[in-house]
């Protein structure tokens, strides 16, 4: 058990680092937009739809690790309140919510993903870049989401049943 909890944390942990990187990517693109728009006054066609799509993949990709880093909001005005123990039970009630709309995102990203893919869907736009690889990634985001969670609520119920923190 311990072994998968910490692969499905490695896994996370070095997607948030690697798609990170993206933002670099997001920050070069969109700076060669504004250069070659004001400076040079020869805007460009790709430079707007480029970002949209790194960004898109930017945010869903960085669920999982964002899931394991505990850095999701929270309302958290009654739950501090309550005993360690007492909020790990209510985790585990809020956890099959969460595990309901994890799973939905999946399925449907998964339907989305593969209609999108079978036809090679692209943009309708004068660019036109394919779609399908940006629609498949909300499929591979939600199952990094889907598996923090479940390791997040295995840690849960080793903590209910142990009173040990899993770190």
């Amino acid at each position: 058990m311990n072994r998968f909890l910490s692969l499905v944390d490695q896994i996370n942990e070095q997607t948030g680092k690697v798609v990170s990187y993206l933002v670099i990517i997001l920050a070069a693109v969109i700076l060669y937009e504004i250069v070659a728009r004001y400076f040079f006054g020869n805007p460009t066609i790709w430079a707007h739809e480029t970002s949209q799509i790194i960004y898109g993949a930017y945010v869903v990709l960085l669920g999982g690790y964002v899931l394991k880093q505990g850095a999701h909001v929270n309302v958290e005005i009654l739950y501090n309140r309550f005993k360690p123990r007492s909020r790990a039970l209510i985790d585990l009630i809020t956890w099959s919510l969460f595990f309901c709309f994890a799973g939905v995102l999946f399925w449907k990203g998964l339907v989305i993903g593969w209609e999108s893919l079978a036809i090679r869907e692209t943009s309708p736009t004068t660019f036109a870049p394919p779609v399908y690889p940006t629609k498949l990634f909300l499929p591979l985001a939600a199952l990094l989401l889907l598996l923090q969670g479940l390791a997040r609520y295995l840690k849960t119920i080793l903590f209910l049943l142990s009173g040990k923190e899993e770190p």
